[in-house]
């Protein structure tokens, strides 16, 4: 494509699993639009093309629907943290249960799957205990710290206050604002750094990632009200974990995985020892894969099982393994290395990142497979792609979702996977649980 942009009149039909509209240009491709609604006509301009598809931006909104709400953020025509400020909520709602039926429908080839009820947030706002920000430094002294803009990843959006954070988070980003100082000078030195806050009780933690050279974490420390533990994983050596350079370590070292939406994770957690309970197995033995601080190892060592819990991250491990109950032993490594030992059990409960199962981890599940394995899964697309590689062992139980990330377009699921008969697929009878 050169010279100007293409711009073409549209009509919106349906929203993408990224948040995106879905529209269809002339000659025949599928385009797709942010911030845009079905039932919406708008004029758009195309920013990249592919042969099948292409990415394009409003340029004027020609007829709005009715549906449409004000967005609450003031940069969020610029934002590329959000993707659904401007849809109702009852409506994300409804549109995240159909990507998830999509992606099983589509990937995992699965027939007759209802799109599943998603369980609402009990906040839409004000709900993450966790917020990461981007910081770059720029000429003459000035700062942008904040999220990647929308359609342009390479450009940071300078946030003063995100509507998504936890009070006690975004009360502390307002506070690490005012006290960096020009340049950011409390900070490391570095063009560009990460910058996470993370409640902890009632105290919030900072982590600073990139960066190197002497600065004075504890200057940092006295300036911000709330703030308790400052940590820093510099950019060399790559991999190298965090270390606390001021205040005192919360739960989980400061760095550990937890879900960020508190009220909501409660749910989900509630929900998945529910079907567990409900799948009328005695307890036996059980792997918790991808563990974290051990929330699912835990209960259900609590419930009379045996678990193994798996987790790479070392901080995570030590969290799990505090005051960890009988029953409950943590491995540290990575799941694809550490499942077939931790083989046979009779259930094995993953709640793997965003990319999914690696092939391996699939691989030792379909080589002795578990009774039932329950999937908590925070992309529908990775989701439905490891059913399919289950599915010659795994029938599909129950399905549920769960909107852990109002205002984006992400959702959370849980599924429940039972082992077929060797019979009912012809597969040949081989080590079990």
């Amino acid at each position: 494509m050169s010279g100007a942009p293409e711009t073409f009149d549209v009509s919106v039909r349906a929203l993408a699993s990224g948040g995106a509209g879905v529209a269809d240009l002339p000659d025949g491709r599928v385009v797709f639009v942010p911030r845009t609604l079905p039932g919406e006509r708008a004029r758009i301009r195309i920013r990249k093309e592919r042969p099948r598809w292409a990415a394009g931006e409003m340029e004027t909104l020609l007829e709005a629907s009715p549906r449409r709400v004000e967005p609450p953020c003031p940069v969020y025509d610029q934002c590329g943290g959000c993707q659904l400020q401007h849809v109702p909520y009852e409506e994300q709602l409804e549109w995240k249960g159909r990507f998830v039926q999509d992606a099983l429908t589509r990937i995992a080839g699965l027939e007759d799957v209802a799109a599943p009820v998603v369980v609402p947030s009990p906040r839409q706002l004000e709900y993450r205990s966790r917020v990461s920000f981007t910081l770059r430094r720029l000429r003459g002294g000035r700062v942008a710290a904040g999220y990647h803009g929308l359609g342009r990843p390479a450009h940071v959006v300078d946030v003063e206050a995100c509507l998504l954070a936890e009070p006690a988070v975004a009360g502390a980003w307002r506070g690490l604002r005012a006290a960096w100082g020009k340049g950011a000078r409390l900070l490391p030195p570095g063009g560009q750094l990460r910058l996470t806050l993370r409640a902890v009780g009632s105290a919030v933690e900072l982590l600073v990632e990139g960066g190197g050279g002497a600065w004075d974490p504890g200057r940092l420390l006295d300036a911000v009200e709330g703030l308790e533990a400052v940590w820093h994983r510099p950019e060399a050596p790559r991999g190298s974990p965090a270390e606390l350079v001021a205040g005192t370590a919360g739960a989980g070292g400061g760095v550990a995985f937890e879900q960020v939406n508190r009220d909501a994770a409660r749910a989900l957690r509630a929900h998945v020892l529910d079907r567990i309970e409900r799948l009328g197995t005695a307890p036996g033995h059980a792997v918790d894969a991808y563990c974290g601080v051990g929330v699912y190892g835990r209960a259900l060592a609590e419930a009379g099982w045996s678990v193994t819990g798996i987790e790479r991250d070392e901080a995570a491990v030590a969290a799990a393994r505090l005051d960890a109950p009988a029953g409950f032993t943590v491995v540290p490594g990575s799941v694809e290395a550490r499942l077939e030992a931790a083989l046979p059990a009779d259930l094995v409960v993953v709640n793997p990142p965003r990319s999914g199962l690696e092939s391996a981890a699939t691989e030792r599940l379909l080589g002795r497979p578990p009774a039932h394995v329950v999937y908590v899964s925070c992309d529908p697309g990775t989701l439905a792609r490891d059913i399919r590689r289950l599915s010659a062992r795994y029938a599909l139980d129950d399905v549920a979702a769960f909107d852990m990330f109002p205002q984006t377009a992400h959702v959370e699921s849980v599924v429940v996977l039972t082992r077929r008969d060797p019979a009912e697929d012809g597969q040949i009878q081989g080590a079990t649980a």
